[in-house]
C-alpha cells in the first residue's frame, strides 16, 4: 500500500512537493529576468560541476554534441589544458561552496578564457565578484538535486547564443513536463504512475543500460537512487556492456536491469537493444524498460530525468528511507 501518508510520513521536508512543480519552476525560470549574455568566437565550452551540477554538464555536452562546438564537462578540480581564449567556462554549483568547482574556478581565473557561474551564492558569488566575473545568482529550492530545472532553464535563457535551443523546443520541453507530472506527481499513486511503477520493480541492485545520447538521464538516475534511496547502482553503456558488463549476469545475482532507451536511438543501438532483449528472455532475466519522450533531445533527457529522480523518491519511501538527508555526502564536504 503506498498512499500520500505514506509518502510524507517518510519525505517529512516535502522533496516529492518540490517535483510536483518541476514544469512550474522550469516555466518561471524561462520567464525570469535573467540577463542573457552573447559570447562571440566559442569554439570549445567547459562545464564544470559535481553532482546534480555535473548532470548539467552532461545534458548541455549532449545537446552541443549536434554543434560544431567542443565540450569537456569536468568533474573534479582540473580543467583540460586546451583551455584559451575561444573557449567558455561554465561554472555550476548550486551551494557555491563546492571546493571542487572552487578549484576549476580558479584556475580559469588565471587563463586567457570566458568564464560565466552559476550558483545560489556562496564563495562563488564572492569570488566573482571580487575578481569582476560573469555571475548568475539562481535561487536554490530544497536541495541541489532538487533545484535542476531551475538552474537548467536559467541556463538556457543566459546562454542561449551558445547553446542552440530554440524557443520552441523550449516551450515543447515544459509542455512535455507537465504532461509527465500529470502521470507520476504526488497525485497519482496508483498503478498507472510509472515512476511508482519501476521503484516497485527495482529490487537488490539496479543496472541501468543507457546509449549514448541518454548518458545524462543514466548518471542522474543513478545519483538520484544513491543520494535518495541510499542504495548501491551500476550504470552500463547498452555498446560497450556486450564486450565486458553482460558477462557478469552468467552468475545468479540479486541485480535488477533497468533499460532505458530513446525513441528514435541509432539503427545500430536498437540492434543491440534486440540482442539484448533475446539474452534476458532466454536467460530468464527480469528486466524494466523505460522509454524516451518523443521530441528534442532536451525534452527527451529532461522528461527522462523527471520520471526518473521521481521514482528514486518513491523507491526510498518504500524503503522507509527519508530522501532528503545525505549524512555520508556532508561527512566528507566537512573534511575537505
Amino acid at each position: 500500500m503506498f498512499d500520500k501518508e505514506i509518502l510524507e510520513k517518510y519525505d517529512p521536508q516535502g522533496m516529492h512537493k518540490v517535483y510536483d512543480r518541476w514544469p512550474q519552476i522550469a516555466k518561471d525560470a524561462c520567464e525570469s529576468d535573467l540577463e542573457t549574455i552573447d559570447f562571440k568566437d566559442i569554439d570549445h565550452v567547459v562545464f564544470s560541476g559535481m553532482g546534480g551540477s555535473g548532470t548539467i554538464g552532461d545534458l548541455f555536452s549532449s545537446i552541443l554534441s549536434k554543434t560544431d562546438i567542443h565540450t569537456t564537462v569536468v568533474k573534479g578540480y582540473v580543467l583540460p589544458k586546451t583551455v584559451d581564449e575561444n573557449t567558455l567556462v561554465v561554472i555550476t554549483s548550486v551551494s557555491g561552496d563546492t571546493v571542487e568547482t572552487l578549484s576549476t574556478l580558479e584556475s580559469a581565473s588565471k587563463k586567457n578564457c570566458n568564464i560565466i557561474c552559476f550558483s545560489s551564492g556562496g564563495m562563488i558569488e564572492s569570488f566573482c565578484i571580487k575578481n569582476n566575473i560573469q555571475f548568475r545568482k539562481i535561487p536554490k529550492i530544497h536541495s541541489p538535486r532538487a533545484s535542476f530545472p531551475n538552474f537548467v532553464y536559467s541556463i538556457l535563457k543566459t546562454l542561449n547564443s551558445i547553446i542552440p535551443i530554440d524557443k520552441q523546443e523550449i516551450i515543447q520541453s515544459i509542455s512535455l513536463l507537465e504532461n509527465i507530472s500529470q502521470k507520476i506527481s504526488s497525485t497519482n499513486l496508483s498503478e498507472t504512475n510509472p515512476s511508482l511503477d519501476l521503484a516497485t520493480c527495482i529490487n537488490g541492485v539496479p543496472v541501468i543500460y543507457y546509449p549514448w545520447g541518454l548518458h545524462a538521464a543514466a548518471i542522474r538516475f543513478k545519483n538520484s537512487l544513491q543520494e535518495n534511496a541510499k542504495t548501491h547502482v551500476i550504470v552500463e553503456d547498452i555498446i560497450e556492456s556486450g564486450h565486458n558488463g553482460i558477462v557478469s549476469w552468467e552468475k545468479p545475482s540479486g541485480m535488477v536491469p533497468v533499460i532505458i532507451q530513446g525513441t528514435d536511438d541509432h539503427i545500430k543501438t536498437k540492434e543491440r537493444w534486440k540482442l539484448m532483449h533475446q539474452y534476458f528472455d532466454e536467460n530468464n532475466i527480469n528486466y524494466k524498460e523505460i522509454f524516451s519522450v518523443d521530441g528534442g533531445i532536451l525534452s527527451k533527457i529532461l522528461c527522462l530525468i523527471y520520471l526518473l529522480d521521481y521514482s528514486s523518491i518513491y523507491y526510498a519511501v518504500r524503503l522507509g528511507i527519508d530522501p532528503s538527508p545525505i549524512k555520508s555526502i556532508d561527512f566528507i564536504k566537512k573534511r575537505l
